[in-house]
């Protein structure tokens, strides 16, 4: 109840500040959690993509936020955020994604890794295609979209894409091969910088997996 109160006061909140915008929210499934993979521009990212989405989600957050002020480390850890060590093979992390997933909560995450300073959408990682296999669970890619800077007012539009079934790229979920798992990264990473970018995206981004 206390996530849902939260929840709601975030959206009024977000309305407020900024003038919000939802597109392609028919394209979240009803029946199941999912991984919402989103580019990354600013702080307010987990509750602009989480405003729209389905149900309660989870979502990772640098390690740093949790080593400071009590009071806001209870309030994150209260609304589903979970530590991860950037840069690191931090196993304890995909464990607890997977948990919460099976547990049917969706999971938020950045496959970026950081803040993209320029509001392009840069290279990504492959975490979430490995948690998406463990899981068997679809990925949404996500882009949120607004104009140079985030200010008071500002139009952003959240868009979600089409699902993508991990099925569709692994064999073998209990042996998954790498090159599977780069194609898998390379296809969510394509359709979320096409919602970022749009026709500006790149058509070769979607080839990507065959040059690696």
């Amino acid at each position: 109840m206390f996530y849902y109160f939260c929840k709601v006061l975030v959206i009024a909140a977000l309305r407020i500040a900024f003038r919000m915008k939802y597109e392609g929210r028919d394209n979240i499934p009803k029946d199941s959690p999912v991984i919402y993979a989103s580019n990354h521009r600013t702080n307010a990212d987990p509750p602009v993509v989480g405003s729209g989405a389905r149900g309660r989600c989870v979502f990772m957050a640098k390690e740093e936020l949790f080593q400071g002020n009590i009071l806001f480390k209870w309030l994150i850890q209260a609304l589903g955020a979970f530590p991860v060590s950037r840069g690191k093979g931090d196993s304890t992390t995909l464990d607890t994604a997977v948990e919460k997933l099976n547990s049917g909560r969706s999971l938020i995450i950045f496959p970026e890794g950081t803040r993209s300073k320029d509001g392009k959408v840069h290279r990504g990682h492959s975490g979430a295609a490995v948690i998406a296999v463990r899981a068997n669970k679809p990925i949404i890619p996500v882009g949120v979209v607004f104009g140079e800077k985030l200010k008071f007012r500002t139009p952003v539009t959240v868009k979600y894409g089409k699902p993508i079934d991990p099925a569709e790229y692994i064999e073998d979920f209990e042996n998954p091969n790498p090159r599977q798992l780069v194609k898998l990264k390379n296809r969510y990473m394509a359709d979320i910088k096409q919602l970022v970018e749009g026709d500006a995206a790149s058509a070769d981004d979607k080839k990507e997996g065959g040059n690696e």
